[in-house]
């Protein structure tokens, strides 16, 4: 005995669920193609466990960017192509006279070697972590302040000062008895000036 032969009704069922399936796979195979995984490689300290943290408080979006795989460990990537690119375990800096900028009460040294391309690096915190902007895609600032929740997770050990805060000695006679970069006692009086 053969199987009947299937009903009309039931063939077009079948064949509008194949085709659905076939535009679901396409439609996910062509998303998938759009944005690849971000080749990176791993900064020197990145298995240090304060990298974990930060990897794992790393936002959905950057400056209104989406968030992208990434091939290498404690690293995150934003836009299509990549306009935002972090790296945490970088070298900590010591101090310098790189131009420091505080933002939402993070530290970050600028550097703008390669601009349109700018890198900022965390001050003061360690294991350090590196952001790079591309600044003609988003704002650096709104970079910043977007992943500021995740590099907090590292805590600030130190901070940047301004020229303000940097003892520079006087124009007075010097001392050949007197440390040369020690700032003047507390208790001695304010120098008039001359007549």
């Amino acid at each position: 005995m053969s199987s009947p032969a299937p009903s009309p009704v039931s063939a077009r069922r079948l064949r509008r669920a194949l085709v659905s399936l076939l535009a679901v796979a396409g439609l996910a195979g062509v998303l998938t193609a759009c944005a690849p995984t971000v080749a990176l490689t791993a900064a020197p300290a990145a298995n240090e466990p304060a990298c974990a943290s930060v990897t794992v408080a790393l936002p959905e979006t950057v400056a209104g960017q989406p968030s992208r795989e990434t091939n290498a460990q404690a690293t995150g990537a934003w836009g299509d192509p990549a306009a935002v690119l972090l790296h945490c375990g970088v070298a900590v800096p010591g101090p310098t006279t790189t131009e420091c900028l505080s933002v939402n009460g993070v530290d970050w040294l600028a550097d703008d070697t390669d601009a349109p391309s700018y890198r900022y690096t965390t001050y003061g915190r360690d294991p350090a972590v590196e952001v790079v902007v591309d600044s003609t895609v988003v704002s650096g600032t709104t970079a910043l302040i977007d992943l500021q929740s995740a590099v907090t997770s590292i805590p600030a050990e130190r901070a940047c000062v301004g020229a303000q805060d940097v003892y520079t000695p006087t124009d007075a006679p010097e001392d050949p008895n007197a440390a040369d970069d020690a700032p003047p006692p507390a208790d001695t009086p304010e120098p008039t000036p001359a007549q």
